[in-house]
C-alpha cells in the first residue's frame, strides 16, 4: 500500500462508515468516569464527553490525578475508567492496570481485539478500522466519535467533495483555523496532524473563536491562509488571505474533525513530501525506540476489516 495523504484518508473513511456505522457507545451509561487517552484518543475522549462531566487524563498525568481522588472512588462516587487507544498498546496497558487497582471497572475503546490492553479490560468496545499510515488514526477516532454524534456521513463526504478552495491555497506558508468554540476540542487534534506531517517545516494552527481573540493574530502576513468556520472573519490574518465558509447546522464533531482533516491533506498534498520521506526511518528506528522497543511499528497499520 502507498502512502496516501490525509485527504485521502478521510475520504475512504467516509466512504466506509457511509455503509458501515460504528457499533453503539452510550455515554448516558457512564457517571463521572476517569477519561483516559494518548494524544488524539485524549482529544477524543473530550469530545465523547463534551456534554456529561468527567475527569480527564493522559499518560504524563494519570498516575498523579487517580489517586487524588480515592476518596470518591472509595464512597463509589467514582466507578468507571474508560480507556481509548487505537492500538491497545503504548500506554494503554498500564493505565488498565493502574485504574483496577483503585478498584474502577475499565472499558476499552479500541479497534485491537487481540491487543495487550485487550486482556486487562474489564470490558471492550471494538470499532472498525481501515489500513492507513502509522499516526493518521483517521478512521479509527472517526468511528468513535460518530459513535456518539450519528451524524450523516453521505452528507459530510457530498460537502467536502464540493468544498471550494481559494485559487491560490497552495501558494501559502501557513494555515491557521478558527473554528466555532462548540468545536475546541478539534483544535489540538489538528496541532498534532501539524506535527505529525509537517513537523518544524510548515507551520499550522488551530483556535476556537474565543481564543482567536487572545492575541493569536497580532502580526499579520498575506502568506498566511486563515481558515473560519461558521465565521465570517473581519480580524483574523491579512485582509486578502481569508477563507470562511459554513457547515450544515446538522453537522457536528465527526463533520469539523473530517473537514478539517481533508483541508490538512490538501495542505500536505501543496507541500514536499515531508511526512513521507520520513515517516519510515521513524517507525524502524527512533519512534519504537523512545517507547523502549526494539520492534518497528508498522507503516501502514492494518485495520480490522477481515
Amino acid at each position: 500500500m502507498q502512502i496516501p495523504n490525509l485527504d485521502e484518508a478521510v475520504v475512504n473513511a467516509l466512504k466506509y462508515f457511509s455503509d458501515n456505522p460504528p457499533p453503539e457507545f452510550n455515554i448516558n451509561n457512564f457517571e463521572l468516569p476517569f477519561v483516559v487517552g494518548s494524544g488524539n484518543a485524549y482529544n477524543t475522549g473530550q469530545i465523547l464527553f463534551s456534554g456529561k462531566s468527567a475527569i480527564f487524563a493522559d499518560e504524563s498525568n494519570f498516575k498523579q490525578i487517580l489517586p487524588s481522588y480515592k476518596k470518591l472512588i472509595d464512597n463509589k462516587m467514582i466507578t468507571d475508567a474508560i480507556i481509548i487507544s487505537a492500538s491497545g498498546g503504548k500506554d494503554s496497558k498500564w493505565e488498565l492496570e493502574l485504574a483496577k487497582s483503585f478498584g474502577l471497572k475499565t472499558t476499552l475503546l479500541t479497534t485491537k481485539q487481540d491487543s495487550e490492553a485487550a486482556s486487562v479490560a474489564d470490558e471492550m468496545i471494538i470499532f472498525k478500522s481501515l489500513d492507513e499510515p502509522y499516526t493518521y488514526n483517521t478512521s479509527t477516532y472517526m468511528g468513535m466519535i460518530l459513535a456518539s454524534t450519528k451524524e450523516n456521513v453521505k452528507d459530510i463526504l457530498k460537502f467536502i467533495q464540493n468544498l471550494k478552495f481559494p485559487e491560490s491555497f497552495n501558494d501559502y506558508k501557513s494555515y491557521s483555523f478558527v473554528l466555532p468554540d462548540k468545536y475546541i476540542s478539534i483544535c489540538p487534534m489538528l496541532d498534532i496532524k501539524k506535527s505529525e506531517l509537517f513537523g518544524p517545516l510548515l507551520s499550522l494552527r488551530a483556535f476556537p473563536q474565543g481564543h482567536a481573540r487572545h492575541a493569536k493574530f497580532v502580526i499579520r502576513d498575506k502568506l498566511e491562509l486563515v481558515i473560519s468556520i461558521n465565521s465570517q472573519n473581519k480580524f483574523y490574518g491579512a485582509p486578502e488571505s481569508r477563507w470562511s465558509f459554513d457547515i450544515p447546522s446538522n453537522f457536528s464533531f465527526t463533520a469539523v474533525m473530517a473537514i478539517t482533516y481533508f483541508i490538512i491533506g490538501k495542505i500536505q498534498s501543496s507541500k514536499p513530501s515531508y511526512f513521507k520521506e520520513n515517516i519510515e526511518n521513524y517507525v524502524k528506528d527512533y519512534g519504537p525506540k523512545a517507547y523502549g522497543k526494539d520492534e518497528p511499528f508498522d507503516l501502514i497499520v492494518p485495520g480490522n476489516l477481515k
